[in-house]
């Protein structure tokens, strides 16, 4: 697959791109990475890529015109004009082409999470738009980009670090990008059938009881605490569990320290 990247600091991606999955998977020809200057779109003697919003305000605003001109030039096609019924033209034109995705890195989009990661991955490309200053044309959002998402309920100088993350997400459920594709069944916010079955039984000796449905939507789980030699450290000690060689103990161990992972860091994910 393939990400486009467009952003006013194209130099920021030299370090980020070139180390751990992300560079192995580029090497591997499994995903390719191109990194788009915003200014080579903007055709004033400045190079001017913002400018102050309309009604006033602090801070610049990116314009309209180079993120448009970018994109249609990268995906080679023209987003259509403004429709009526105040309908945003990618609903009823199909933009973007098939099998890709325009996303702009905003603090105002929605949480992007594990099961946006799994849906871009499964595209063959995705263009990633990063905001900047105190935000982006609406317009954009609108018309342009065919989602909007945030990393965290936080404000950034910009989304190229969002964008980072949201390729490295991405590329890590690529088939072929991991040395054993079952390290993703496992994760935090990854639902193995063995946890779904889990989270449906109640589960005294984890001191809280989760009673579901076999149709009810199966919250996702923190990962369940990892250890590692030596088996004790300073006072602290391995658990024994994990030291007698019972797989099905070992097994049965980690999905209660999942869920009390999970109620103890993550109760939303209970809730949900």
């Amino acid at each position: 697959m393939r990400f486009d990247i467009v952003t006013i600091f194209p130099e920021f991606f030299a370090g980020p791109l070139d180390h751990g999955i992300v560079r192995r998977a580029r090497e591997a020809g499994l995903i390719e990475v191109r990194v788009q200057d915003l200014r080579a779109f903007a055709h004033d003697r400045h190079r001017t890529v913002d400018d102050r919003p309309f009604g006033g305000g602090e801070g610049m605003v990116l314009k309209p015109e180079p993120l448009f001109e970018a994109v249609e030039s990268l995906l080679g096609c023209a987003v259509p004009g403004a429709v009526t019924d105040n309908v945003p033209p990618g609903v009823a034109s199909g933009w973007p082409p098939l099998a890709t995705s325009v996303v702009l890195l905003s603090a105002s989009g929605k949480s992007f999470c594990q099961s946006d990661a799994r849906r871009l991955a499964s595209l063959n490309r995705v263009v990633l738009l990063c905001g900047r200053y105190e935000g982006v044309d609406e317009r954009v959002a609108s018309h342009l980009a065919s989602e909007e998402v945030s990393i965290g309920d936080f404000v950034l100088s910009g989304g190229e670090l969002a964008a980072a993350l949201v390729v490295d997400a991405v590329t890590r459920l690529v088939p072929g990008a991991l040395g054993n594709e079952d390290s993703v069944l496992h994760e935090s916010f990854s639902a193995s059938p063995d946890s779904s079955a889990a989270m449906h039984r109640n589960t005294a000796s984890a001191h809280m009881e989760i009673v579901g449905s076999p149709d009810a939507a199966t919250p996702f789980l923190l990962d369940c605490p990892h250890y590692t030699r030596p088996a004790e450290f300073r006072g602290w000690s391995v658990p024994e569990v994990l030291l007698g060689g019972n797989h099905e103990e070992v097994h049965r161990w980690r999905q209660r320290m999942a869920l009390e992972k999970t109620r103890r860091n993550r109760p939303d994910l209970l809730q949900r």
